[in-house]
């Protein structure tokens, strides 16, 4: 079995296992899929695109140290860590609850060479330069000090090292634009401001040495080299 088939056969079985927002985020239960379609315009291809954009800088190989911020559940990045038996993996979260969900799958999927850590990513408890790699996956457009995430992901990167992720940013989509201002915003699940495609590879493009920003719909994807 491929990576990626092992990846996609466990987040079918992870969604239907887990939180409401786990069968959402991995488009495997039934409410996930309407709200995927609804809310996000994705179809099953689309939905499967952006995760499979967001993760391919990851080698296959990967044996150095790789922090990812926030962690969630883990139901996106579990079954990757699982395929990376020689990495070093930090996952960071500020929410205690959602990072302990993670690592109990951690744990149930006999992952090791993993660590939790609980903090804030505008103030990060690292190093300079620690990590090989920084994965951040539906995080920004929730992070209330934006700036100092930008500032603080790229500080704890090695000169070359990969950051890469996606986030919702604005601009390409119009039926999602107006759920989250009218529900996500209100609700607190996400926080303004929001990139626009154009913005945020204006900002990275100031900031690391190589950029690429795509999109699926309004997930915002992103791969640079520091």
């Amino acid at each position: 079995m491929s990576r990626h088939d092992e990846i996609r056969s466990s987040y079918k079985a992870l969604g239907e296992m887990g939180s409401f927002y786990d069968g959402i985020i991995t488009r495997s239960t039934l409410a996930g899929k309407i709200i995927d379609s609804v809310v996000w315009g994705l179809d099953a291809d689309k939905a499967e695109k952006w995760i499979d954009d967001a993760l391919e800088p990851i080698p296959q190989d990967f044996s150095g140290n790789l922090l990812e911020v926030p962690v969630g559940t883990g139901v996106l990045t579990m079954p990757l860590y699982k395929t990376l038996p020689e990495a070093s993996v930090t996952c960071l979260d500020y929410s205690a609850d959602m990072m302990e969900n993670a690592r109990k799958r951690a744990l149930a999927m006999g992952i090791e060479g993993i660590s939790f850590v609980q903090g804030d990513v505008g103030d990060l408890p690292f190093d300079d330069e620690s990590f090989d790699i920084v994965l951040s996956l539906n995080g920004f457009h929730a992070f209330p000090d934006k700036e100092a995430a930008y500032r603080e992901t790229f500080r704890v990167l090695k000169k070359g090292g990969i950051f890469c992720g996606c986030f919702y940013i604005t601009g390409e989509y119009a039926r999602t634009d107006r759920f989250i201002e009218k529900l996500y915003v209100p609700k607190g699940f996400f926080t303004p401001p929001f990139e626009t495609k154009e913005s945020l590879e204006e900002r990275l493009s100031g900031m690391y040495s190589e950029v690429s920003v795509s999109s699926v719909n309004s997930e915002g994807i992103f791969h640079c080299r520091k």
